[in-house]
């Protein structure tokens, strides 16, 4: 290790988690420090202090490593599920060393772009919630939306949890006005879907085309890539002054 850091921060460097949700395991006593456990985040590991979570020691990661995925319909964005079901780790199984997790959630029925990375920083960043990072959806319902509930969208919504700011939604050109796009940025849990529900609307497909400036160009349903250098670049520059 070449620099004495904070307990949280090495967690998160060691890609289990953010830095966030690592003082809160150190805090749970998850996290033990030469086999003693350790409840401070802000302790200093230093150079020969082995760190250990569930039994298994902890090492920081010397390679970043960034993964963009098409995610499947009817996988979990997880690490594990006690259930057996498949999560996005299996679509990586046995193809990334590293160990890596999902930025955010989409839902179990829920497709499209998925971060998942080691970077345990930007992950949090990228997380935080008053980002400012766009999501574009597109969304297929069980019937055509109407100018007004467009323009009641365009202008945000209450809901359950407060108002809904809403950065732009339009049909997609082509189709019979039960598909549409919609671009936010906020990241509560079902929002899009809760949306359209809160107007009478069902939400039969919903497909996340767009994240913090990727795409899913040349992604099919179901693969994954490692992100570019400029790419990375890209998301690190947009997370910049990000708590």
């Amino acid at each position: 290790m070449a620099e004495i850091m904070r307990l949280n921060k090495y967690i998160a460097h060691s890609g289990v988690c953010s830095r966030r949700k690592a003082a809160d395991l150190v805090k749970s006593g998850r996290i033990k420090v030469n086999n003693v456990v350790q409840r401070n985040p802000a302790y200093e590991v230093q150079p020969k202090d082995k760190i250990e979570y569930n039994g298994r020691r902890l090492r920081t990661q010397s390679k970043m490593i960034y993964i963009l995925m098409n995610k499947p319909k009817n996988v979990l964005t997880t690490t594990s599920d006690e259930k057996a079901r498949t999560t996005v780790m299996d679509i990586l199984k046995n193809k990334i060393p590293q160990r890596i997790y999902p930025v955010g959630r989409l839902d179990r029925n829920t497709t499209g772009l998925l971060l998942l990375t080691n970077d345990g920083q930007l992950a949090k960043k990228l997380s935080h919630p008053s980002h400012k990072f766009k999501k574009r959806y597109h969304v297929v319902l069980d019937k055509a939306v109407t100018e007004d509930h467009l323009q009641t969208i365009r202008k945000g919504l209450t809901l359950e949890d407060g108002f809904v700011p809403v950065d732009d939604i339009d049909w997609i050109i082509g189709s019979d006005g039960s598909e549409v796009g919609i671009e936010i940025h906020i990241g509560r849990n079902r929002i899009v879907r809760r949306i359209f529900e809160s107007l009478g609307y069902k939400v039969e497909k919903l497909d996340r085309v767009y994240y913090a400036g990727l795409t899913k160009k040349d992604l099919p349903r179901g693969w994954f890539r490692h992100l570019s250098k400029q790419e990375v670049i890209m998301l690190k520059h947009f997370t910049e002054g990000k708590s």
